[in-house]
């Protein structure tokens, strides 16, 4: 085997890696879809207590932020989950 041979058949071409979704790829791929979803209808309240109170900071080092009116949730759609914020400025900071 020469030297070429045994570097394409450790660093084949580009198209050599790329291979057609197979029926066993897509369905794992939406196996991996439907847990997403399952676990993001799961996630623990203390989970999301802190993910706010960790945004709320970040924001508020750049902009006055009306806490009282800030709303987050999630939107299922198409497959995918979104975090979803409304978050209202007052100003930005300077």
């Amino acid at each position: 085997m020469s030297f070429s041979e045994l570097l394409t058949k450790f660093f084949p071409k580009e198209e050599a890696r790329i291979k057609p979704h197979s029926s066993k790829e897509i369905a794992k791929e939406r196996l991996r879809l439907v847990l997403v979803q399952d676990r993001g209808n799961s996630i623990p309240d203390d989970t999301l207590i802190r993910l706010r109170s960790e945004l709320i900071d970040v924001i508020s080092r750049y902009m006055v932020i009306d806490e009282t009116q800030l709303d987050m949730g999630f939107n299922k759609s198409e497959g995918e989950i979104a975090l979803v914020a409304s978050i209202p400025v007052v100003r930005i900071k300077q």
